[in-house]
């Protein structure tokens, strides 16, 4: 049986286990997908080692970064991104070759292009990490130039304190790529001045659990569009399933 998985810490709650699972048992493909929660990414070389059945695996929270050092190839997207979201593992005798892929920028585009009109021309990325450099990549594929939003200053990026109500006008599209609003903390919400709103912003989140996150209540409430980040979810696993059985 054919095996592929998804790592990260912590898991907690995994669309892809759900999601591919089903889908091995609708198609009959005698297949699992496995959860493998590590503290560690150096843990990885573990994981391949325990199972000679791996074909690929998904990789989340915290290790798209630093994921790449343990890889025999990067796709010319991955490695212009700097972070790798699914990695295919084929075995030739005993040799065990790992490429790494990104599907974050395939799902978030094709996600977010039909809502975007001609005055949407720049956007405000909330987080630095991987999957933040995924969207700022697929952004500018569509025309819109990005800056990321940290809470510490950093080079090229700019601080929540200095977002006034005139940047949010400007930088009309607004991406979380963080986990604040997440659920169990359904609660909480990105710092920014949702008074300044308005029908011409859009709120796109990457969390989709809960299905409404506190920022796009606060976006819909001004008239902006929402979105969460199921479909992207689901448009990055149709993307894996391909990268794992292709041949580029």
């Amino acid at each position: 049986m054919d095996k592929y998985g998804l790592i990260g810490y912590p898991l907690g709650h995994s669309f892809s286990v759900n999601y591919f699972n089903q889908k091995f048992a609708d198609e009959g493909i005698n297949a699992k997908y496995i959860n493998f929660e590590i503290a560690d990414v150096e843990q990885i070389i573990e994981v391949i080692a325990a199972n000679p059945e791996l074909k690929g695996l998904n990789v989340t929270i915290p290790y798209k970064e630093r994921v790449i050092e343990f890889l025999d190839q990067l796709s010319p997207e991955a490695r212009a991104i700097g972070a790798v979201n699914v990695i295919r593992v084929t075995h030739d005798g005993g040799k065990i070759h790992m490429k790494g892929f990104n599907s974050d920028v395939i799902g978030f585009t094709q996600s977010i292009e039909p809502m975007l009109e001609s005055y949407h021309k720049r956007a405000l990325v909330l987080g630095t990490g991987g999957a933040s450099k995924a969207i700022c990549y697929g952004l500018k594929s569509l025309g819109v130039e990005p800056v990321c939003v940290s809470r510490y200053e950093r080079p090229e990026t700019i601080c929540y304190k200095d977002i006034t109500p005139e940047v949010v006008q400007e930088y009309n599209v607004i991406v979380n790529c963080t986990p604040v609003g997440m659920f169990p903390h359904s609660n909480e919400c990105p710092k920014l001045p949702y008074e300044a709103l308005d029908d011409k912003n859009i709120l796109y989140d990457l969390v989709y659990n809960p299905d409404t996150t506190l920022f796009m209540k606060k976006g819909a409430e001004r008239g902006a569009q929402v979105k969460n980040g199921l479909e992207m979810l689901l448009l990055q696993a149709f993307a894996s399933w391909e990268m794992w059985n292709g041949t580029n």
